[in-house]
């Protein structure tokens, strides 16, 4: 490969950049108002806190991977995240249709788009 076909260009860089924003910021709203993103959760119930830190962590270390890729500017590692999250939208396209939450299939169809178009675009300049 010669070295302007190893670069990436710079939106690719700014989008994962700002998911990797995006998923950090989540990761504190969970932590400091959890109440703010769960709105239909009963957070005084015995074990619920435990869950809320997990989905935070689980998003803190999404931000992170997404930082770190973005950061290297590797193809290889952006691909792997974005299979990843790929994966996980697709994950919550399926609870959204099992708790007939119409906002939730939306967000994950288009974010299921989005991950798709990404992972197109960095791959095309393979």
């Amino acid at each position: 490969m010669t070295e302007a076909q190893k670069t990436l260009p710079k939106w690719i860089l700014i989008v994962s950049g700002f998911f990797a924003i995006l998923e950090l910021v989540v990761s504190v709203s969970l932590c400091i108002t959890p109440q703010s993103a769960l709105d239909n959760v009963d957070l005084t119930a015995k074990g619920v806190n435990f869950l809320v830190y997990m989905l935070a962590a689980r998003q803190f270390a999404l931000g992170v991977i997404f930082g770190y890729a973005t950061l290297k500017k590797s193809i290889p590692m952006l691909t792997i995240t974005y299979i990843f999250f790929l994966v996980l939208v697709v994950g919550e396209f399926f609870i959204g249709i099992k708790q007939n939450e119409n906002s939730m299939m939306i967000a994950a169809s288009v974010m299921t788009f989005i991950c798709a178009a990404m992972i197109f675009a960095i791959n095309k300049k393979r």
